[in-house]
């Protein structure tokens, strides 16, 4: 089936879920009971990911979003995108290191599941936070994508509701660690990430984007080329642009998505960081569907060329969770 990213701003009708304000009550009541008896017990890494049925799904998922984020994985066996998006949620599940919990649900043995939640098509992937179910997306979707998603999804939990995550074991952790460790990628990668630099300042963007593309195709962390690769594709996009005309469409059609698109990528190379990031949160909030989900993967492209750590890229990712939740 073909990849289609949903709305992040829908809500299942499920019985078992109440109002936000219930929701929140009830989250906060579970901690003080919590808090009472001691404090919740350290789990596993291993217990990060569990598999859910029908019959416990409200003690594994409902109840369990009380204390943390819980994001469901609608899988089947015969389904291909699936094997390549399970183990990613897994791996992503045990480095947030307790910050959301994965709940697995294969389709074909709970079907019952599968219509409460509307899906039409797998893999597909929902959050549940203090008893609300969102959509997040369905299909295979880019790790840097899900990552963003991620980031958004445990900022709303904790600002909206207090969710600060379930504690890990550290001791099992780096046992589970040392088991699980990959083989360090290969390299040296130096000669590539030159060759890359030398294209940008030889204008060859799309040399550029090839060399980055090559180095992640073997170390998909690689930070250097992340950001390389997000730079030189932002370059590339603005050398063929009219700045005269960009600037003129975009100001005459203020909820267009591919307008607003193409002047933030002009801002931001011109400097007006804050500007670019913006002018895309408010066409985020204009905009539905496809259209505002093409410059919501805009506006995280954006945040990799300024990088994680700058506060803009902070003030701005506040500013989309709220036009998205």
């Amino acid at each position: 089936m073909q990849p289609r990213n949903m709305s992040m701003s829908g809500v299942v009708d499920l019985a078992a879920v109440k109002a936000a304000g219930e929701a929140k009550a009830k989250a906060e009541q579970a901690r003080a009971e919590s808090a009472r008896q001691g404090g919740p017990a350290a789990v596993s890494p291993s217990s990060l990911v569990i598999d859910v049925d029908e019959a416990g799904f409200e003690s594994d998922v409902l109840q369990r979003s009380a204390e943390v984020p819980v994001v469901i994985d609608f899988w089947a066996e015969w389904c291909e995108p699936c094997k390549q998006l399970g183990p990613l949620l897994e791996r992503l599940a045990r480095e947030y290191n307790g910050r959301f919990l994965l709940a697995k649900v294969d389709v074909d043995a709970n079907q019952m599941l599968m219509q409460q939640f509307g899906i039409q098509g797998i893999p597909a992937v929902f959050a549940v936070v203090a008893g609300q179910a969102l959509p997040l997306f369905q299909g295979a979707a880019p790790e840097a994508q899900i990552r963003e998603t991620l980031d958004q999804l445990i900022q709303v939990g904790e600002e909206r509701f207090g969710l600060t995550g379930i504690a890990v074991d550290q001791g099992a952790a780096g046992a589970d660690a040392a088991a699980q460790a990959p083989e360090a990628p290969a390299g040296p990668y130096d000669s590539l990430l030159e060759a890359a630099a030398q294209a940008l300042d030889a204008n060859d963007f799309a040399g550029a984007v090839q060399a980055y593309k090559n180095v992640l195709s073997d170390d998909p962390a690689n930070s250097e080329a992340k950001l390389g690769l997000a730079q030189a594709e932002l370059l590339g996009r603005v050398q063929k642009m009219d700045p005269q005309q960009v600037r003129k469409e975009a100001a005459e059609n203020p909820g267009d998505a591919d307008a607003q698109i193409a002047a933030a990528d002009l801002d931001l190379v011109g400097g007006h960081v804050e500007d670019a990031f913006g002018r895309l949160v408010e066409t985020v909030r204009r905009n539905f569907g496809d259209d505002r989900d093409r410059v919501r993967v805009r506006l995280l492209e954006l945040f990799e060329v300024i990088g994680p750590d700058d506060p803009r890229v902070g003030a701005a990712r506040t500013a989309l969770a709220r036009v998205l939740f």
